[in-house]
């Protein structure tokens, strides 16, 4: 699939970690993928949707490098990123990851990130984790699986 054929009707994209990182530290395997992604959000096409999750596990490999200016990437893209809404986890999203684990075999982060994403009302959760195409309830795209 393509990546316009899979953003066709999503006008807010859930991001999970491994995006935001090829993206940011443009990786050369996805950055063709990613630069076509974060365009469509930079240009207000689709709305980003962000969690403290996807900001602490993006921020691990700056901080035991002491990149300050990695880190400063990624909370100004995650955090304050134009088009981008970051989400705080409440009682409402921590409840239906609860029912998302149960119910999905699902890491309580993964499961997390899909109740945000679910929460906000995203059309589509994009991630690289191949396992997580098996949650119902919303569009997930892996990026391993698009193509420019």
């Amino acid at each position: 699939m393509t990546i316009d054929e899979a953003l066709e009707g999503v006008t807010h994209l859930f991001l999970d970690t491994a995006p935001v990182i090829y993206f940011v530290e443009q990786n050369p395997r996805y950055a063709n993928l990613t630069e076509r992604i974060f365009s469509s959000i930079d240009n207000g096409q689709v709305t980003a949707v962000t969690s403290p999750i996807t900001l602490s596990e993006c921020l691990v490999f700056p901080y035991r490098s002491n990149n300050t200016d990695l880190q400063a990437d990624f909370f100004d893209l995650i955090v304050y990123g134009l088009h981008t809404q970051f989400v705080p986890i409440d009682q409402d999203i921590a409840r239906q990851a609860a029912q998302l684990r149960a119910a999905h075999n699902l890491t309580l982060a993964d499961a997390l990130q899909i109740a945000t994403a679910l929460n906000r009302r995203c059309q589509a959760f994009l991630t690289n984790d191949k396992q997580l195409a098996r949650v119902t309830g919303i569009r997930v795209l892996v990026l391993e699986e698009l193509s420019r």
